[in-house]
């Protein structure tokens, strides 16, 4: 299994200022770019990195464009996002988060889904019972897929389960999650159908008619996206374009032309740990809204 990972916690949670660095033995680390896909690749077990715990309404994300991407709440028009609780869910249903070294290249279009990758590394819904905390490498196993199609981009959603959960040997592929968690899928369907209406937007829409694929084919896609992200890395596609600009800025890949030690003033200078007491946010954002 992969070595243990902690983390750095800058400024305080719901405020632009917070970050969540992301540590291996005293060193920052990318989430994006180091942490490695397979924490044991014989047994087809990933890491993921979690960047929303269960049941929690902060947009947290991995910062694609920062040095070392820490994890940052999401910004709209200067102000912090939050999802809001759409009857009967609460916040975010299962520890949501992505799975490093993966890319959804928004310079291919999928052939299926008939549209481009979104940009993001490859987000994640973890369903087993442990709530995780911002910054947390979890070990997961595959069980399926869903393809959001998110303003004309594919926004692949792979559903995971945690190796430790108790239910974890039961849970196997996809047709087991309704076995054994009866409704989860359908509940995981219709968030992401209705997540943004309290914004004002319309509903999401899906590709496949809104089906779960299986472990086999969430397991190619997983690949598809490694394989993008390496020729990011690499520098065979460009980091920086017209329409967007990645950091590829890493610590432990020494043929990546992103590549720095840890005594480089880049990684030297990074903020120290000087966490504090979350900031109050709007009680609005705890209200339930009944759509």
């Amino acid at each position: 299994m992969t070595a243990q990972y902690t983390t750095r916690l800058v400024g305080a949670p719901n405020t632009l200022e917070h970050r969540v660095y992301i540590e291996q033995g005293g060193a920052v680390v990318s989430p994006f770019h180091d942490v490695p896909l397979f924490a044991d690749q014989n047994n087809s077990i990933l890491n993921m990195v979690v960047e929303v715990p269960r049941w929690t309404n902060a947009k947290m994300e991995t910062s694609k464009e920062e040095l070392f991407n820490p994890i940052k709440q999401d910004i709209k028009k200067g102000k912090l996002r939050f999802v809001r609780n759409c009857f009967p869910h609460h916040g975010y249903i299962w520890n949501y988060g992505a799975i490093p070294q993966t890319w959804e290249d928004p310079n291919q279009t999928h052939p299926e889904t008939k549209a481009k990758g979104d940009n993001d590394p490859l987000d994640v819904c973890e369903i087993g019972e442990q709530v995780g905390y911002v910054g947390q490498v979890k070990q997961v196993k595959v069980l399926g897929i869903m393809a959001l199609l998110d303003e004309g981009e594919t926004d692949w959603k792979l559903i995971v389960v945690d190796v430790n959960d108790p239910l974890a040997s039961k849970l196997n592929d996809i047709e087991d999650v309704e076995r054994h968690l009866p409704g989860l899928i359908r509940a995981t369907n219709e968030w992401f159908r209705i997540y943004k209406i309290p914004d004002g937007k319309p509903e999401n829409a899906f590709a496949f008619s809104g089906e779960a694929k299986n472990k086999k084919y969430a397991t190619a896609i997983v690949h598809e996206c490694h394989e993008a992200w390496k020729r990011l890395v690499n520098g065979d596609t460009p980091a920086k374009t017209a329409s967007y600009d990645l950091s590829i800025t890493n610590l432990t890949l020494d043929d990546s032309p992103g590549h720095v030690g840890r005594n480089s003033p880049v990684h030297a200078n990074l903020p120290p740990d000087s966490r504090k007491p979350p900031a109050p946010i709007d009680p609005s954002i705890s209200k339930w809204l009944v759509l």
